[in-house]
């Protein structure tokens, strides 16, 4: 199912043309017919001869409805460019034709209006040569322009066949399975609660389905579909189509709003871009200017940093970030407009290649213009390696969708790219059944390279700082990486899998870390290690092991399970630890209870040391408390 969408100067007939063909005025405000004047969107449809019926978007010609305009025409499949044969080219028929030439709408059907009006032939002989001329260059360079009147139907069938030729040589709306409706209409009906409208993309919508409204990150429930007044169970990508919202209210609601599953979309306040700047624009566009933006369905203020060069003049191309003042929802590819706020004046347009970058750029990195020529112009395989350097290490089906490249082209992309040791997966995959929807870890050779490098480099100068400690903790580590906890798994599962680090418990080292003592340090070791042999069950405390051997040495003996420390003044050796562990259960599988008085005969320790042993089997869960007794905890 497809969209059209009109365009063209005010009073030029484009409702009274969108009547004709479908049967309903688009007009829907009582002041729009009063004044018989196009002030906000219209909406109706109609079945061309070739069977398929489509949607019908009718915008202002008006300059002062010049934003009403951008927020419904940005979800066409082609223009139905309407100009009057009284007047010929105006004003807003050339700044429609540059905002759709900003957009890439693929082409449309010129409709040369009110021809009833005007009895001289050669007069629409000179029209038509000056349309021809105002559309040269443009996407409706070679656009059919059809003799039309509203009022009388001459040559409506003919404008009918043209949009039906038209649409057949365009592509169907793509289903990537991840549905995105941008709102331009919200309104309420009684019985039915909340309604909004939208062109809906990239997938379907069906009912029941749980969504989300985004920016807002309101959830709610499909209650009911509609295309065209038709319910649907589905509404599928391209189709105008209501929604029937339950649980949020009209108030929640705002066009310019998104409509999604949840989970698919992520909301953004900063997107790189491609940006033209009309010829006719009245002046250069400098960097951290404030310029409305129209994106979907949304109007928002954004401010814009020019990337590799100071400003952009009228009639170039630059490369550009937007920090938009209210987040928006955006994809790579997506098309957009730019207005100055004051006096209002339509600047450009471009094209998204990355709706989440890392941060904000430096303004004049050659890097960073070489990453966007990549995103514009690459092959699939240059896209999604750029796509995936913004995170470094992401999910492989969230690089999928913000790539945008379409569900086959990336399945052959990540197979090659993985064939060419380009893409690593860092978690366990079947790599001959890889699909661009699994939620599996994955990164570049780059950042690999660098990631693992700074790993094992803040582990060498952890072992060169603590040499008689056994590895650094793993929370330290993770704290320096700034990762979250699954990517620090990953990356050092790939560490230890590869031979490069050991893993133990909660400690990292490197593959060839040893600890040696100088012969001060392991002198003072065997006279403490003496001490606990002369009284292994009544061991000198901490405050005394720390007077034989210094903190270093003390800390190392406990990662390498020499002592072992049971409470704040008490360690013992660790094979004296194991003996009473051990002894200890096999007491209590004999004869089911053991009290400290108990513990303390047996072992001929003091109360002390019986008391803190058995809290610290407490607080393992090997024993557990019963009044004056421990039992083995079941």
């Amino acid at each position: 199912m497809r969209v059209i969408g009109t365009a063209g100067h005010v009073d030029h007939g484009k409702s009274t043309l969108v009547e004709a063909l479908t049967g309903t005025h688009p007009d829907r405000l009582k002041e729009e017919r009063e004044r018989e004047m196009t002030i906000d969107l219209g909406f109706a449809w109609l079945t061309l001869p070739g069977n398929e019926e489509i949607g019908i978007i009718d915008v202002p010609g008006h300059r002062d409805f010049i934003e009403n305009m951008l927020s419904g025409v940005g979800g066409i499949d082609a223009a139905l460019f309407v100009i009057a044969a009284d007047e010929g080219v105006m004003p807003q028929t050339r700044e429609h034709l540059s905002i759709l030439n900003l957009l890439q709408v693929q082409g449309g059907v010129v409709a040369l209006t009110k021809v009833d009006m005007v009895e001289d032939h050669e007069w629409l002989d000179l029209v038509e040569e000056e349309i021809g001329q105002a559309l040269r260059g443009s996407i409706l360079e070679d656009a059919p322009i059809i003799r039309v009147s509203g009022r009388n139907g001459t040559g409506i069938p003919e404008l009918l066949h043209a949009l039906d030729l038209c649409l057949a040589e365009r592509p169907k709306r793509v289903d990537y399975g991840r549905p995105r409706l941008p709102v331009d209409r919200v309104f309420s009906i009684a019985g039915f609660g909340t309604i909004v409208t939208g062109t809906l993309g990239d997938g379907c919508l069906k009912v029941a389905d749980e969504i989300e409204i985004l920016p807002q990150k309101i959830r709610g429930r499909v209650r009911g579909l509609q295309t065209h007044k038709k319910k649907e169970e589905i509404a599928i990508p391209g189709s105008r189509t209501a929604v029937n919202i339950s649980g949020v209210t009209v108030d929640q609601l705002s066009r310019g709003n998104v409509v999604v599953h949840p989970k698919d979309y992520r909301i953004t306040g900063r997107f790189d871009a491609r940006l033209s700047i009309l010829t006719e624009a009245s002046s250069a566009l400098k960097h951290n200017a404030e310029v409305k933006l129209y994106i979907g369905s949304a109007e928002v203020l954004a401010r814009l940093r020019v990337l590799g060069q100071e400003e952009i003049k009228p009639g170039d191309d630059g490369w550009v970030q937007f920090e938009v003042k209210q987040p928006v929802v955006t994809v790579r590819g997506d098309r957009y407009i730019i207005r100055r706020p004051s006096p209002g004046e339509t600047l450009g347009g471009g094209v998204v290649l990355d709706p989440h970058p890392k941060g904000r750029h430096k303004r004049f990195a050659g890097q960073t213009v070489e990453r966007l020529q990549a995103l514009e112009r690459g092959t699939p395989e240059d896209v999604f390696l750029q796509t995936l350097v913004g995170p470094g290490i992401a999910p492989l089906k969230d690089i999928s969708a913000r790539s945008n490249l379409g569900r086959e082209p990336l399945q052959e992309t990540i197979a090659a790219l993985a064939d060419g040791g380009h893409l690593l997966f860092l978690e366990p995959v079947n790599t001959e059944n890889i699909s661009p929807d699994m939620d599996v870890l994955v990164t570049n050779q780059a950042y690999w390279d660098s990631t693992s490098s700074t790993i094992l480099v803040a582990i060498s100068e952890y072992h060169q700082t603590y040499p008689l400690r056994r590895g650094m903790p793993r929370e330290e580590l993770k704290s320096r990486l700034k990762v979250s906890q699954r990517v620090f798994n990953a990356l050092l599962g790939r560490l230890t899998s590869s031979g490069a680090i050991l893993e133990s418990g909660p400690l990292v080292s490197s593959a060839d870390h040893e600890i040696r003592y100088n012969p001060q340090q392991q002198k003072a070791i065997d006279a403490l290690m003496g001490r606990f042999s002369e009284s292994p069950y009544a061991p000198p405390t901490v405050k005394e092991c720390l007077a034989i051997v210094d903190d270093e040495v003390y800390q190392s003996l406990l990662d390498s399970g020499d002592l072992n420390q049971v409470a704040s003044d008490v360690v013992f050796r660790g094979v004296d630890y194991e003996h009473l562990k051990s002894e200890v259960k096999t007491i209590l599988q004999r004869q089911g209870t053991l009290t400290a008085a108990q513990f303390r005969d047996h072992f001929n320790t003091s109360r002390r040391y019986a008391l803190a042993f058995l809290e610290h089997l407490d607080s393992r869960g090997i024993t557990v408390r019963d009044g004056d007794v421990r039992r083995l905890r079941r």
